[in-house]
């Protein structure tokens, strides 16, 4: 059925239809969840060419990648639960992948002047980040998922990574452990820099100086992470433990740990930054792998929300979330070894 059709078997106007479809603040609450209802019982879908022409609007969310050969895991679950929320908002997204940040500075110019999409997920952000501002001069709606250190107001979800990892080193701590490696990402990025903070504020507060040999960066990779391990393995002062940024690092860590005859949890601890894959879970590895828990699926199903609430018009200020991370000990942890 057209709009029209669809409006009189509902009894509204075509225009109140039109609004409570695409997220018009002024309409009400209640007209907009009954106007969803039966458009889901109807199975009404409004025609998109028409729709944009009436409503100014693309009807989409645009996101640009660098390294498109790099998509993970992660990106895989964040894109499902993402695309999952907008596609329950009659929205799409537009993905696009670019070799460098001038590449998607382009990309951000040319999809705000083309008129392709209404609002922008930035991710990964940056600790100085130069598509925050661009977005902004632009004019064009955007959310982040992260945080950079810009100042001025923008609509955000990200997760306390200070803190997950600060309980990681303190529970550590708490076993006896004084020689702790961690596997990190890029400290440029605001994440791998609140991540290494916590790291450190933990060691500090017992007054143990970090070992600078057992700090490693990286991709999240199981390579990355068989990588750094086998080179924490082979220093003079090796590691009783290891906190890995990922299930992805965490899985080569334990192979170089497998390799060096050493038995996880008794000669040496892991705890892995785990975003819940559905195909592979902490609880089904031998031993089982203590995590800082992070649904990142969870994370896109939100980020779509916050978008649609930002295009419905709520200021980006009021759109700011850092979620808890959950500390989850399970057989890889255990106390320090004796000397």
């Amino acid at each position: 059925m057209n709009l029209k059709e669809f409006a009189a078997r509902i009894g509204l106007s075509p225009t109140t239809v039109s609004r409570a479809l695409s997220g018009y603040p002024e309409v009400r609450n209640e007209t907009r969840e009954r106007v969803l209802k039966a458009a889901d019982q109807f199975g009404y879908r409004p025609n998109m060419s028409a729709h944009s022409l009436a409503t100014g609007r693309a009807g989409a969310v645009g996101l640009v990648f660098q390294g498109g050969a790099k998509f993970g895991p992660h990106t895989s679950e964040f894109m499902g639960g993402l695309s999952a929320r907008l596609q329950a908002d009659g929205m799409d997204i537009l993905v696009s992948t670019v070799d460098s940040l001038e590449a998607e500075i382009a990309t951000y110019r040319r999809l705000a002047a083309s008129k392709r999409v209404d609002a922008m997920i930035v991710h990964t952000p940056a600790r100085k980040d130069r598509r925050i501002g661009l977005l902004r001069e632009l004019g064009m709606p955007f959310v982040v998922h992260g945080r950079s250190d810009d100042r001025e107001p923008y609509a955000y979800l990200d997760i306390d990574n200070f803190g997950a990892i600060e309980a990681a080193t303190r529970h550590l701590l708490d076993l006896g452990h004084r020689r702790i490696a961690l596997i990190n990402g890029d400290t440029a990025n605001t994440f791998a820099r609140d991540r290494e903070n916590g790291f450190l504020r933990a060691l500090e507060a017992r007054g143990i100086a970090p070992l600078a040999h057992l700090l490693g960066h990286g991709e999240f990779t199981d390579e990355t992470g068989f990588r750094l391990m086998q080179g924490f393995l082979a220093a003079e002062e090796k590691p009783t433990a290891v906190l890995a940024g990922s299930m992805m690092s965490a899985l080569g860590a334990m192979r170089a740990i497998r390799i060096a005859g050493l038995t996880l949890g008794d000669d040496i601890s892991l705890i892995a930054h785990d975003d819940v894959f559905p195909y592979l879970s902490p609880e089904n590895l031998v031993p089982t792998v203590s995590t800082t828990r992070s649904p990142i699926r969870d994370a896109g199903d939100r980020i779509g929300g916050l978008v649609s609430r930002l295009l419905r018009g709520e200021p980006a200020d009021t759109l700011q979330e850092v979620w808890p991370v959950e500390l989850v000990i399970r057989r890889s942890t255990g106390p320090a070894p004796r000397p």
